[in-house]
Protein backbone atom coordinates (compact mmCIF):
# COMPACT_ATOMS: atom_id res chain seq x y z
CA UNK A 1 0.00 0.00 0.00
CA UNK A 2 1.36 3.60 -1.05
CA UNK A 3 0.68 6.90 -1.58
CA UNK A 4 1.12 8.74 -5.03
CA UNK A 5 1.76 12.07 -5.98
CA UNK A 6 1.86 13.93 -9.49
CA UNK A 7 1.85 17.37 -11.22
CA UNK A 8 2.06 18.37 -15.15
CA UNK A 9 4.12 21.44 -13.58
CA UNK A 10 7.35 22.34 -11.43
CA UNK A 11 6.41 22.64 -8.49
CA UNK A 12 8.94 23.58 -5.22
CA UNK A 13 6.73 22.20 -2.86
CA UNK A 14 6.79 18.59 -4.33
CA UNK A 15 8.97 17.24 -2.12
CA UNK A 16 7.27 18.31 0.89
CA UNK A 17 3.97 17.38 -0.18
CA UNK A 18 5.34 14.22 -0.94
CA UNK A 19 6.37 13.87 2.80
CA UNK A 20 3.02 14.09 3.91
CA UNK A 21 2.52 10.75 2.45
CA UNK A 22 5.56 8.98 4.53
CA UNK A 23 2.40 7.20 6.92
CA UNK A 24 1.43 5.45 3.84
CA UNK A 25 4.45 4.38 2.34
CA UNK A 26 7.44 4.60 5.30
CA UNK A 27 9.35 2.03 3.42
CA UNK A 28 10.66 3.90 -0.07
CA UNK A 29 10.14 7.24 -0.80
CA UNK A 30 11.15 8.39 -4.69
CA UNK A 31 10.36 11.27 -7.17
CA UNK A 32 10.79 11.30 -10.83
CA UNK A 33 11.06 14.33 -12.89
CA UNK A 34 10.14 14.38 -17.01
CA UNK A 35 9.92 17.65 -19.14
CA UNK A 36 7.42 19.52 -16.89
CA UNK A 37 5.88 16.38 -15.29
CA UNK A 38 6.52 15.38 -11.64
CA UNK A 39 5.90 11.83 -10.17
CA UNK A 40 6.28 11.14 -6.72
CA UNK A 41 5.84 7.67 -4.67
CA UNK A 42 5.87 6.49 -1.40
CA UNK A 43 5.85 2.83 -0.72
CA UNK A 44 4.46 0.30 1.88
CA UNK A 45 6.69 -3.18 0.52
CA UNK A 46 3.98 -6.16 0.69
CA UNK A 47 4.63 -7.69 -2.61
CA UNK A 48 8.29 -8.33 -4.11
CA UNK A 49 9.82 -5.85 -0.82
CA UNK A 50 13.20 -5.57 -2.99
CA UNK A 51 14.23 -2.55 -4.42
CA UNK A 52 13.48 -3.23 -7.98
CA UNK A 53 9.75 -3.25 -6.80
CA UNK A 54 10.48 0.49 -6.05
CA UNK A 55 8.20 3.12 -7.68
CA UNK A 56 8.25 5.16 -10.15
CA UNK A 57 8.30 2.66 -12.18
CA UNK A 58 9.54 2.93 -15.79
CA UNK A 59 9.39 0.36 -18.89
CA UNK A 60 9.58 1.19 -22.11
CA UNK A 61 8.48 4.94 -21.89
CA UNK A 62 5.39 3.75 -19.39
CA UNK A 63 5.79 5.19 -15.90
CA UNK A 64 3.53 4.41 -13.10
CA UNK A 65 2.46 5.42 -9.80
CA UNK A 66 0.47 2.83 -8.24
CA UNK A 67 -1.23 2.42 -4.99
CA UNK A 68 -3.15 -0.66 -3.73
CA UNK A 69 -2.58 -4.85 -4.60
CA UNK A 70 -3.70 -6.79 -7.39
CA UNK A 71 -4.52 -9.91 -5.93
CA UNK A 72 -4.48 -11.93 -9.24
CA UNK A 73 -0.88 -10.55 -10.79
CA UNK A 74 0.34 -14.23 -11.00
CA UNK A 75 -2.27 -15.62 -12.82
CA UNK A 76 -2.43 -12.33 -15.45
CA UNK A 77 1.01 -12.50 -15.83
CA UNK A 78 0.60 -16.27 -16.81
CA UNK A 79 -2.60 -16.22 -18.70
CA UNK A 80 -1.52 -13.14 -20.54
CA UNK A 81 1.70 -14.54 -21.41
CA UNK A 82 3.46 -10.92 -19.74
CA UNK A 83 7.28 -10.99 -20.40
CA UNK A 84 8.00 -9.25 -16.64
CA UNK A 85 11.31 -8.00 -15.22
CA UNK A 86 10.09 -7.93 -11.87
CA UNK A 87 8.32 -9.90 -9.70
CA UNK A 88 5.58 -6.97 -8.66
CA UNK A 89 1.95 -6.33 -9.42
CA UNK A 90 3.13 -3.08 -10.54
CA UNK A 91 4.76 -4.39 -13.88
CA UNK A 92 2.35 -6.39 -14.49
CA UNK A 93 -0.28 -3.16 -14.43
CA UNK A 94 2.23 -1.33 -17.36
CA UNK A 95 2.57 -4.93 -19.26
CA UNK A 96 -1.39 -5.22 -19.53
CA UNK A 97 -1.85 -1.39 -20.71
CA UNK A 98 0.58 -2.06 -23.20
CA UNK A 99 -1.45 -5.44 -24.77
CA UNK A 100 -4.84 -3.50 -24.11
CA UNK A 101 -4.48 -0.12 -24.22
CA UNK A 102 -7.17 1.20 -21.32
CA UNK A 103 -9.14 -1.70 -22.01
CA UNK A 104 -7.68 -3.93 -19.03
CA UNK A 105 -9.53 -3.16 -15.53
CA UNK A 106 -11.97 -5.41 -15.51
CA UNK A 107 -9.03 -8.43 -15.82
CA UNK A 108 -7.79 -6.90 -12.35
CA UNK A 109 -8.89 -8.52 -8.82
CA UNK A 110 -7.77 -5.99 -6.02
CA UNK A 111 -7.89 -2.69 -4.74
CA UNK A 112 -6.07 0.14 -6.12
CA UNK A 113 -5.63 4.03 -7.85
CA UNK A 114 -2.89 4.45 -10.29
CA UNK A 115 -1.47 7.18 -12.85
CA UNK A 116 0.13 5.55 -16.08
CA UNK A 117 2.16 8.18 -18.00
CA UNK A 118 3.14 7.78 -21.63
CA UNK A 119 6.01 9.61 -21.73
CA UNK A 120 6.30 9.90 -25.50
CA UNK A 121 2.58 11.05 -25.86
CA UNK A 122 2.76 13.01 -22.78
CA UNK A 123 -0.81 11.34 -21.85
CA UNK A 124 -2.23 10.24 -18.78
CA UNK A 125 -4.65 7.23 -17.81
CA UNK A 126 -5.54 7.06 -14.15
CA UNK A 127 -7.94 4.70 -12.75
CA UNK A 128 -9.42 3.47 -9.52
CA UNK A 129 -10.77 0.08 -7.99
CA UNK A 130 -14.33 -0.89 -8.32
CA UNK A 131 -15.95 0.01 -5.23
CA UNK A 132 -13.58 2.59 -3.90
CA UNK A 133 -11.29 1.12 -1.40
CA UNK A 134 -8.31 3.34 -2.41
CA UNK A 135 -8.48 7.45 -3.16
CA UNK A 136 -7.74 9.42 -5.70
CA UNK A 137 -7.71 12.89 -5.65
CA UNK A 138 -6.71 15.22 -8.12
CA UNK A 139 -7.17 18.83 -9.22
CA UNK A 140 -7.62 20.13 -12.78
CA UNK A 141 -7.85 24.01 -13.32
CA UNK A 142 -6.30 26.35 -15.65
CA UNK A 143 -4.34 23.37 -17.09
CA UNK A 144 -2.59 22.81 -13.68
CA UNK A 145 -3.07 18.93 -13.01
CA UNK A 146 -2.33 17.83 -9.81
CA UNK A 147 -3.21 14.18 -8.43
CA UNK A 148 -2.61 12.69 -5.11
CA UNK A 149 -3.68 9.80 -2.55
CA UNK A 150 -4.25 12.55 -0.17
CA UNK A 151 -5.93 15.78 -0.11
CA UNK A 152 -3.28 17.84 1.90
CA UNK A 153 -0.71 17.09 -0.71
CA UNK A 154 -2.53 18.84 -3.37
CA UNK A 155 -3.27 22.07 -1.27
CA UNK A 156 0.53 21.48 -0.23
CA UNK A 157 1.69 21.91 -3.85
CA UNK A 158 -1.45 24.82 -4.53
CA UNK A 159 0.42 26.61 -1.73
CA UNK A 160 -2.99 27.48 -0.48
CA UNK A 161 -5.95 26.32 0.88
CA UNK A 162 -9.47 26.15 -1.30
CA UNK A 163 -12.52 27.81 0.22
CA UNK A 164 -15.53 25.47 1.42
CA UNK A 165 -17.63 23.49 -1.13
CA UNK A 166 -21.01 23.75 0.40
CA UNK A 167 -22.02 21.01 -1.75
CA UNK A 168 -20.02 18.88 0.23
CA UNK A 169 -21.36 20.08 3.58
CA UNK A 170 -25.07 19.87 2.06
CA UNK A 171 -24.43 16.00 1.42
CA UNK A 172 -22.03 15.62 4.86
CA UNK A 173 -25.19 16.86 6.77
CA UNK A 174 -26.99 14.02 5.16
CA UNK A 175 -24.79 11.43 4.58
CA UNK A 176 -22.11 12.37 7.28
CA UNK A 177 -19.60 12.08 4.35
CA UNK A 178 -19.34 13.80 1.10
CA UNK A 179 -20.19 12.15 -2.14
CA UNK A 180 -19.52 10.57 -5.62
CA UNK A 181 -16.60 13.46 -6.86
CA UNK A 182 -16.66 15.88 -4.59
CA UNK A 183 -14.53 16.77 -1.55
CA UNK A 184 -15.15 19.94 0.95
CA UNK A 185 -12.41 21.78 -1.11
CA UNK A 186 -13.58 23.74 -4.00
CA UNK A 187 -11.60 22.79 -7.35
CA UNK A 188 -10.45 18.97 -5.47
CA UNK A 189 -12.26 16.43 -6.40
CA UNK A 190 -12.41 12.94 -6.44
CA UNK A 191 -12.23 10.05 -8.93
CA UNK A 192 -14.94 7.75 -8.44
CA UNK A 193 -14.99 4.59 -7.73
CA UNK A 194 -15.24 2.20 -11.07
CA UNK A 195 -14.11 5.01 -13.28
CA UNK A 196 -10.89 5.68 -15.07
CA UNK A 197 -9.11 9.52 -16.28
CA UNK A 198 -7.54 10.06 -19.79
CA UNK A 199 -5.57 13.72 -20.10
CA UNK A 200 -4.27 14.28 -23.17
CA UNK A 201 -3.42 18.02 -24.69
CA UNK A 202 -4.97 19.48 -21.27
CA UNK A 203 -8.42 17.66 -22.26
CA UNK A 204 -9.88 15.47 -19.49
CA UNK A 205 -11.96 12.18 -20.05
CA UNK A 206 -13.49 10.25 -17.62
CA UNK A 207 -15.68 7.00 -17.64
CA UNK A 208 -16.93 4.22 -16.09
CA UNK A 209 -15.42 0.77 -16.97
CA UNK A 210 -17.37 -1.60 -14.01
CA UNK A 211 -20.94 -1.95 -13.23
CA UNK A 212 -22.93 -4.34 -10.75
CA UNK A 213 -24.74 -7.10 -12.82
CA UNK A 214 -28.64 -7.28 -11.12
CA UNK A 215 -30.10 -9.77 -13.98
CA UNK A 216 -31.66 -12.94 -11.85
CA UNK A 217 -29.73 -15.87 -12.62
CA UNK A 218 -29.64 -18.14 -9.44
CA UNK A 219 -32.83 -19.38 -7.91
CA UNK A 220 -31.23 -22.59 -6.17
CA UNK A 221 -30.73 -22.48 -2.16
CA UNK A 222 -28.54 -25.04 -2.70
CA UNK A 223 -26.70 -23.75 -5.05
CA UNK A 224 -26.04 -20.73 -4.14
CA UNK A 225 -24.91 -21.56 -1.02
CA UNK A 226 -22.33 -23.82 -2.01
CA UNK A 227 -21.27 -21.42 -4.78
CA UNK A 228 -20.71 -18.42 -2.16
CA UNK A 229 -18.74 -20.76 0.00
CA UNK A 230 -16.75 -21.83 -2.42
CA UNK A 231 -16.09 -17.70 -3.63
CA UNK A 232 -15.60 -16.82 -0.35
CA UNK A 233 -12.90 -19.24 0.04
CA UNK A 234 -11.21 -18.24 -2.97
CA UNK A 235 -11.83 -14.65 -1.78
CA UNK A 236 -10.16 -15.46 1.34
CA UNK A 237 -6.95 -17.10 -0.31
CA UNK A 238 -6.29 -14.69 -2.84
CA UNK A 239 -6.14 -11.81 -0.59
CA UNK A 240 -3.43 -13.73 1.63
CA UNK A 241 -0.95 -12.95 -1.42
CA UNK A 242 2.44 -11.18 -0.25
CA UNK A 243 5.69 -11.30 0.88
CA UNK A 244 4.29 -10.39 4.87
CA UNK A 245 2.22 -11.46 7.78
CA UNK A 246 -1.18 -11.26 7.41
CA UNK A 247 -3.27 -10.75 10.41
CA UNK A 248 -6.88 -10.41 11.20
CA UNK A 249 -9.70 -8.04 12.58
CA UNK A 250 -11.93 -9.89 14.80
CA UNK A 251 -14.72 -8.49 16.47
CA UNK A 252 -16.49 -11.01 17.63
CA UNK A 253 -19.14 -10.58 14.78
CA UNK A 254 -20.49 -13.32 12.15
CA UNK A 255 -18.35 -10.96 9.10
CA UNK A 256 -15.00 -11.14 10.98
CA UNK A 257 -15.51 -14.52 13.02
CA UNK A 258 -15.69 -15.85 9.35
CA UNK A 259 -13.27 -14.53 7.59
CA UNK A 260 -10.43 -15.53 10.25
CA UNK A 261 -11.71 -18.85 10.55
CA UNK A 262 -11.63 -19.26 6.65
CA UNK A 263 -8.03 -17.47 6.92
CA UNK A 264 -7.03 -19.92 9.63
CA UNK A 265 -8.25 -23.20 7.77
CA UNK A 266 -6.56 -22.11 4.53
CA UNK A 267 -3.35 -21.07 5.94
CA UNK A 268 -3.04 -24.14 8.29
CA UNK A 269 -1.33 -21.96 10.75
CA UNK A 270 -2.17 -19.67 14.17
CA UNK A 271 -2.81 -16.24 12.47
CA UNK A 272 -3.00 -13.39 14.97
CA UNK A 273 -6.46 -11.66 15.67
CA UNK A 274 -6.61 -8.18 16.88
CA UNK A 275 -10.12 -6.47 18.65
CA UNK A 276 -10.50 -3.52 20.41
CA UNK A 277 -13.47 -2.71 23.33
CA UNK A 278 -13.56 -0.33 25.95
CA UNK A 279 -12.70 0.03 29.73
CA UNK A 280 -15.30 2.23 30.83
CA UNK A 281 -18.51 0.75 29.03
CA UNK A 282 -18.45 -2.41 29.22
CA UNK A 283 -22.08 -2.26 26.81
CA UNK A 284 -19.97 -1.27 23.61
CA UNK A 285 -17.74 -4.32 24.35
CA UNK A 286 -17.37 -6.97 22.16
CA UNK A 287 -14.35 -8.42 23.70
CA UNK A 288 -15.97 -11.24 24.95
CA UNK A 289 -17.37 -12.33 21.68
CA UNK A 290 -13.69 -11.92 19.96
CA UNK A 291 -12.65 -14.13 22.86
CA UNK A 292 -14.89 -16.82 21.90
CA UNK A 293 -13.89 -17.20 18.41
CA UNK A 294 -10.23 -16.86 18.55
CA UNK A 295 -10.25 -20.16 21.04
CA UNK A 296 -12.19 -21.75 18.47
CA UNK A 297 -9.55 -21.12 16.23
CA UNK A 298 -6.46 -20.86 18.34
CA UNK A 299 -5.38 -17.95 16.97
CA UNK A 300 -2.72 -15.35 18.73
CA UNK A 301 -5.04 -12.70 20.08
CA UNK A 302 -4.51 -9.14 20.94
CA UNK A 303 -7.10 -7.67 22.66
CA UNK A 304 -7.15 -3.77 23.14
CA UNK A 305 -9.20 -1.78 25.84
CA UNK A 306 -9.40 1.93 25.32
CA UNK A 307 -10.62 4.72 27.56
CA UNK A 308 -11.92 7.81 27.49
CA UNK A 309 -7.76 9.52 27.89
CA UNK A 310 -7.07 6.80 24.98
CA UNK A 311 -10.26 8.59 22.95
CA UNK A 312 -8.94 12.05 23.98
CA UNK A 313 -5.06 11.56 23.19
CA UNK A 314 -5.87 10.46 20.07
CA UNK A 315 -8.84 12.86 18.85
CA UNK A 316 -6.85 15.65 16.90
CA UNK A 317 -4.85 12.99 14.89
CA UNK A 318 -7.74 11.31 13.77
CA UNK A 319 -9.96 14.52 12.60
CA UNK A 320 -6.52 15.09 10.51
CA UNK A 321 -5.92 11.74 9.21
CA UNK A 322 -9.19 11.88 7.95
CA UNK A 323 -8.55 15.09 6.04
CA UNK A 324 -12.42 15.99 5.87
CA UNK A 325 -15.44 15.79 7.49
CA UNK A 326 -16.54 12.22 8.59
CA UNK A 327 -18.71 11.47 10.70
CA UNK A 328 -18.20 7.73 12.03
CA UNK A 329 -17.01 7.60 15.39
CA UNK A 330 -15.75 4.00 14.11
CA UNK A 331 -12.43 5.80 13.22
CA UNK A 332 -10.73 6.36 16.74
CA UNK A 333 -11.19 2.84 18.04
CA UNK A 334 -9.56 2.03 14.47
CA UNK A 335 -7.12 4.17 14.97
CA UNK A 336 -6.02 2.71 18.34
CA UNK A 337 -6.48 -0.87 16.94
CA UNK A 338 -4.36 -0.43 13.64
CA UNK A 339 -1.66 1.12 15.87
CA UNK A 340 -1.48 -1.77 18.20
CA UNK A 341 -1.29 -3.81 14.89
CA UNK A 342 1.52 -1.39 13.79
CA UNK A 343 3.12 -2.50 17.05
CA UNK A 344 3.06 -5.91 16.30
CA UNK A 345 4.82 -5.55 13.04
CA UNK A 346 2.25 -6.70 10.98
CA UNK A 347 1.42 -4.30 7.81
CA UNK A 348 -1.38 -6.35 6.34
CA UNK A 349 -5.02 -7.33 7.90
CA UNK A 350 -8.34 -8.84 6.63
CA UNK A 351 -11.40 -6.95 7.65
CA UNK A 352 -15.16 -8.00 7.38
CA UNK A 353 -16.60 -4.73 5.37
CA UNK A 354 -19.07 -5.33 2.68
CA UNK A 355 -20.89 -8.26 4.24
CA UNK A 356 -23.82 -6.47 5.41
CA UNK A 357 -24.53 -4.71 2.33
CA UNK A 358 -24.51 -7.95 0.38
CA UNK A 359 -25.67 -10.30 2.67
CA UNK A 360 -28.77 -7.53 3.79
CA UNK A 361 -27.43 -6.97 7.61
CA UNK A 362 -28.55 -4.09 8.36
CA UNK A 363 -32.20 -3.60 10.34
CA UNK A 364 -33.17 -1.37 8.29
CA UNK A 365 -33.73 -3.82 5.83
CA UNK A 366 -36.26 -5.62 7.59
CA UNK A 367 -37.73 -2.48 8.67
CA UNK A 368 -38.31 -1.39 5.38
CA UNK A 369 -39.47 -5.00 4.13
CA UNK A 370 -42.15 -5.26 6.58
CA UNK A 371 -43.90 -2.27 4.78
CA UNK A 372 -43.16 -2.89 1.80
CA UNK A 373 -44.91 -5.45 -1.11
CA UNK A 374 -41.91 -6.21 -3.53
CA UNK A 375 -44.60 -6.03 -6.63
CA UNK A 376 -45.05 -2.77 -5.73
CA UNK A 377 -41.47 -1.02 -5.36
CA UNK A 378 -40.46 1.94 -7.83
CA UNK A 379 -43.84 2.18 -9.69
CA UNK A 380 -43.34 5.07 -11.04
CA UNK A 381 -40.16 6.71 -10.46
CA UNK A 382 -37.24 6.88 -7.76
CA UNK A 383 -38.20 9.63 -5.85
CA UNK A 384 -41.39 8.21 -5.23
CA UNK A 385 -39.59 5.02 -4.03
CA UNK A 386 -38.48 7.22 -1.67
CA UNK A 387 -41.46 9.07 -0.67
CA UNK A 388 -42.76 5.11 -0.29
CA UNK A 389 -39.92 4.73 2.24
CA UNK A 390 -40.84 7.91 4.32
CA UNK A 391 -44.40 7.76 4.52
CA UNK A 392 -43.72 3.77 5.44
CA UNK A 393 -41.44 4.32 7.93
CA UNK A 394 -42.78 8.24 9.54
CA UNK A 395 -44.67 6.47 12.61
CA UNK A 396 -41.73 4.43 13.35
CA UNK A 397 -38.28 6.89 13.17
CA UNK A 398 -37.15 10.81 13.24
CA UNK A 399 -34.98 10.14 10.64
CA UNK A 400 -38.14 10.14 7.83
CA UNK A 401 -38.84 13.34 8.95
CA UNK A 402 -35.52 14.32 7.65
CA UNK A 403 -35.60 12.12 4.29
CA UNK A 404 -38.86 13.80 4.05
CA UNK A 405 -36.99 16.88 3.61
CA UNK A 406 -35.01 16.45 1.47
CA UNK A 407 -37.93 14.62 -1.31
CA UNK A 408 -39.98 17.93 -0.66
CA UNK A 409 -36.66 20.48 -1.16
CA UNK A 410 -36.64 21.84 2.49
CA UNK A 411 -34.15 22.87 4.33
CA UNK A 412 -31.60 20.09 5.33
CA UNK A 413 -32.15 19.17 9.44
CA UNK A 414 -34.84 22.48 9.92
CA UNK A 415 -32.78 25.34 8.21
CA UNK A 416 -29.03 23.96 8.78
CA UNK A 417 -28.51 26.97 6.25
CA UNK A 418 -27.85 24.43 3.11
CA UNK A 419 -30.87 23.69 0.70
CA UNK A 420 -30.68 20.48 -1.37
CA UNK A 421 -32.50 21.54 -4.42
CA UNK A 422 -33.93 19.19 -7.18
CA UNK A 423 -30.99 19.47 -9.16
CA UNK A 424 -28.62 18.11 -6.93
CA UNK A 425 -31.19 15.22 -6.23
CA UNK A 426 -31.19 14.63 -9.51
CA UNK A 427 -27.66 14.27 -10.00
CA UNK A 428 -27.42 12.21 -6.64
CA UNK A 429 -29.82 9.58 -8.60
CA UNK A 430 -28.37 9.97 -12.35
CA UNK A 431 -25.22 8.82 -10.95
CA UNK A 432 -26.04 6.20 -8.75
CA UNK A 433 -28.57 3.55 -9.71
CA UNK A 434 -26.22 2.08 -13.12
CA UNK A 435 -28.31 -1.07 -12.94
CA UNK A 436 -31.68 -0.66 -15.21
CA UNK A 437 -34.47 0.95 -13.55
CA UNK A 438 -36.94 -1.45 -15.04
CA UNK A 439 -34.54 -4.35 -13.45
CA UNK A 440 -34.58 -2.33 -9.95
CA UNK A 441 -38.56 -2.39 -10.14
CA UNK A 442 -38.28 -5.82 -9.45
CA UNK A 443 -35.41 -6.16 -6.68
CA UNK A 444 -36.08 -3.23 -4.09
CA UNK A 445 -33.83 -5.70 -2.01
CA UNK A 446 -31.02 -5.35 -4.43
CA UNK A 447 -31.59 -1.82 -4.81
CA UNK A 448 -31.04 -0.97 -1.12
CA UNK A 449 -28.35 -3.14 -1.03
CA UNK A 450 -27.02 -1.28 -4.61
CA UNK A 451 -27.04 2.07 -2.87
CA UNK A 452 -25.58 0.68 0.52
CA UNK A 453 -22.94 -0.62 -1.15
CA UNK A 454 -22.39 2.45 -3.65
CA UNK A 455 -22.71 5.19 -0.75
CA UNK A 456 -22.48 4.20 2.71
CA UNK A 457 -19.73 1.90 2.06
CA UNK A 458 -18.41 3.02 -1.30
CA UNK A 459 -17.86 6.27 0.33
CA UNK A 460 -18.25 6.38 3.60
CA UNK A 461 -16.46 3.13 5.46
CA UNK A 462 -14.14 2.64 2.84
CA UNK A 463 -12.46 5.49 2.63
CA UNK A 464 -12.43 5.96 6.67
CA UNK A 465 -10.80 2.56 6.63
CA UNK A 466 -8.50 3.59 4.30
CA UNK A 467 -7.27 6.85 5.53
CA UNK A 468 -7.48 5.24 9.42
CA UNK A 469 -5.03 2.29 8.66
CA UNK A 470 -2.69 3.97 6.58
CA UNK A 471 -2.17 6.50 9.19
CA UNK A 472 -0.51 3.59 10.92
CA UNK A 473 1.01 2.17 7.74
CA UNK A 474 -1.65 -0.62 7.76
CA UNK A 475 -2.94 -1.94 4.84
CA UNK A 476 -6.79 -3.77 5.23
CA UNK A 477 -8.33 -6.19 2.91
CA UNK A 478 -11.69 -7.00 2.35
CA UNK A 479 -12.77 -10.51 1.14
CA UNK A 480 -16.37 -9.76 0.81
CA UNK A 481 -15.99 -7.45 -1.77
CA UNK A 482 -14.17 -9.39 -3.96
CA UNK A 483 -15.98 -8.55 -7.49
CA UNK A 484 -16.61 -11.93 -8.51
CA UNK A 485 -18.60 -12.43 -5.13
CA UNK A 486 -20.35 -9.93 -4.98
CA UNK A 487 -21.61 -9.96 -8.70
CA UNK A 488 -22.49 -13.35 -7.78
CA UNK A 489 -24.32 -12.12 -4.75
CA UNK A 490 -26.66 -10.07 -7.19
CA UNK A 491 -27.12 -12.69 -9.58
CA UNK A 492 -28.73 -14.53 -6.44
CA UNK A 493 -33.02 -14.12 -6.81
CA UNK A 494 -33.87 -11.19 -3.57
CA UNK A 495 -36.19 -13.76 -1.29
CA UNK A 496 -33.58 -15.86 -0.96
CA UNK A 497 -30.87 -13.71 0.13
CA UNK A 498 -34.13 -12.10 2.58
CA UNK A 499 -34.99 -15.46 3.97
CA UNK A 500 -36.12 -15.37 7.43
CA UNK A 501 -33.06 -13.78 9.08
CA UNK A 502 -31.12 -10.73 8.59
CA UNK A 503 -27.73 -12.24 6.55
CA UNK A 504 -29.50 -15.68 6.32
CA UNK A 505 -27.83 -17.20 3.39
CA UNK A 506 -24.23 -16.32 5.20
CA UNK A 507 -25.46 -17.34 8.43
CA UNK A 508 -26.00 -20.76 7.09
CA UNK A 509 -22.88 -21.31 5.73
CA UNK A 510 -21.28 -19.86 8.84
CA UNK A 511 -22.83 -22.42 10.90
CA UNK A 512 -20.31 -24.89 9.43
CA UNK A 513 -17.49 -22.99 10.83
CA UNK A 514 -17.91 -20.70 13.95
CA UNK A 515 -19.41 -21.06 17.52
CA UNK A 516 -23.50 -20.55 17.11
CA UNK A 517 -23.53 -17.87 19.83
CA UNK A 518 -21.71 -15.64 17.50
CA UNK A 519 -24.20 -16.29 14.59
CA UNK A 520 -27.15 -15.57 16.50
CA UNK A 521 -25.88 -12.72 18.69
CA UNK A 522 -27.40 -9.29 18.58
CA UNK A 523 -25.97 -7.12 15.98
CA UNK A 524 -23.82 -4.44 17.74
CA UNK A 525 -21.90 -2.89 14.78
CA UNK A 526 -18.66 -0.84 15.60
CA UNK A 527 -19.67 1.46 18.35
CA UNK A 528 -17.77 3.25 20.77
CA UNK A 529 -19.22 5.40 23.80
CA UNK A 530 -17.79 8.38 22.00
CA UNK A 531 -21.17 10.63 22.76
CA UNK A 532 -20.09 9.97 26.95
CA UNK A 533 -16.70 10.71 26.35
CA UNK A 534 -17.14 13.81 24.86
CA UNK A 535 -19.52 15.45 26.88
CA UNK A 536 -17.11 13.93 30.10
CA UNK A 537 -14.72 15.88 28.66
CA UNK A 538 -15.28 18.99 27.03
CA UNK A 539 -19.02 19.86 28.36
CA UNK A 540 -20.62 23.24 26.87
CA UNK A 541 -17.42 23.77 25.18
CA UNK A 542 -18.56 21.54 22.46
CA UNK A 543 -21.50 23.58 21.87
CA UNK A 544 -19.48 27.38 21.90
CA UNK A 545 -17.21 25.41 18.90
CA UNK A 546 -20.01 24.75 16.67
CA UNK A 547 -21.82 28.02 18.00
CA UNK A 548 -18.02 30.12 17.14
CA UNK A 549 -18.24 28.70 13.75
CA UNK A 550 -21.42 29.15 13.18
CA UNK A 551 -20.87 33.23 13.88
CA UNK A 552 -18.38 33.17 11.49
CA UNK A 553 -20.18 31.18 8.64
CA UNK A 554 -24.05 31.43 9.20
CA UNK A 555 -24.51 28.13 7.63
CA UNK A 556 -26.84 26.45 10.57
CA UNK A 557 -29.91 27.85 12.24
CA UNK A 558 -28.04 28.77 15.84
CA UNK A 559 -31.56 27.87 17.58
CA UNK A 560 -31.62 24.31 15.90
CA UNK A 561 -28.03 23.42 17.03
CA UNK A 562 -28.82 24.15 20.68
CA UNK A 563 -31.67 21.73 20.29
CA UNK A 564 -29.39 19.33 19.08
CA UNK A 565 -27.11 19.81 21.56
CA UNK A 566 -29.64 19.77 24.15
CA UNK A 567 -31.00 16.48 22.68
CA UNK A 568 -26.96 14.88 22.77
CA UNK A 569 -26.74 15.06 25.80
CA UNK A 570 -29.06 13.08 26.56
CA UNK A 571 -27.58 10.13 23.89
CA UNK A 572 -30.81 11.44 21.51
CA UNK A 573 -29.88 12.93 18.00
CA UNK A 574 -26.19 12.09 19.02
CA UNK A 575 -25.29 11.30 16.02
CA UNK A 576 -26.28 14.31 14.44
CA UNK A 577 -24.64 16.28 16.93
CA UNK A 578 -21.38 14.94 16.36
CA UNK A 579 -21.34 15.13 13.05
CA UNK A 580 -22.37 18.86 13.18
CA UNK A 581 -18.90 18.78 16.12
CA UNK A 582 -16.49 17.56 13.77
CA UNK A 583 -17.88 19.57 10.67
CA UNK A 584 -17.20 22.60 13.10
CA UNK A 585 -13.82 21.26 14.81
CA UNK A 586 -12.36 20.74 11.27
CA UNK A 587 -14.10 23.66 9.86
CA UNK A 588 -11.89 25.66 13.17
CA UNK A 589 -8.83 24.17 12.81
CA UNK A 590 -8.46 24.35 8.79
CA UNK A 591 -9.79 27.97 8.42
CA UNK A 592 -10.29 29.87 11.23
CA UNK A 593 -7.01 28.88 13.45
Amino acid sequence: MCGILGTNFISDNFSSALNIMNNRGPDNSSIYTCTNHQFGHTRLSIIDVDDEANQPMIFDDILIVFNGEIYNFCELRTLENLSCVTSSDTEVIIRLYQKYGVDFLNKLNGMFSFVLFDIKKEKYFCARDRYGKKPFFYYFKDNKFIFSSSIKSIIKVLGTTPSLNKIALSQYLQYFVSLNDITFYNDIKKLEASSYMLLENNELFIKKYYKINTYKQIDDENKALNDIEELLYKSVESRLVGDVEIGSLLSGGIDSSLISTLYTNISGKKIHTFSVGYSDYKNYSELEYAKIVSKNINSIHHPLEISKNDFLDVFDTVVDALEEPHADSAAFPLYCLTKLINKQGIKVVLSGEGSDELFLGYDNYSKFLKYYEFKDSLSSSQTSFLADISSALQNNTKESEYLRRVICDENIYNSFGEIYTTLQKKRLFKRLPTFKQEKAKQNPVDWMSYIDLKVWLGQSLLSKVDRISMANSIEVRTPFLDFRLVDYLFSVRSDLKVGDTNKYLLKKIANKYIPEKIIHRTKKGFNSPYNEWIFSIYGDELLDLVLKVNGETNLFNKDYVIMIYNLAKTNKFKQHFWALYIFSYWFNKNYLI
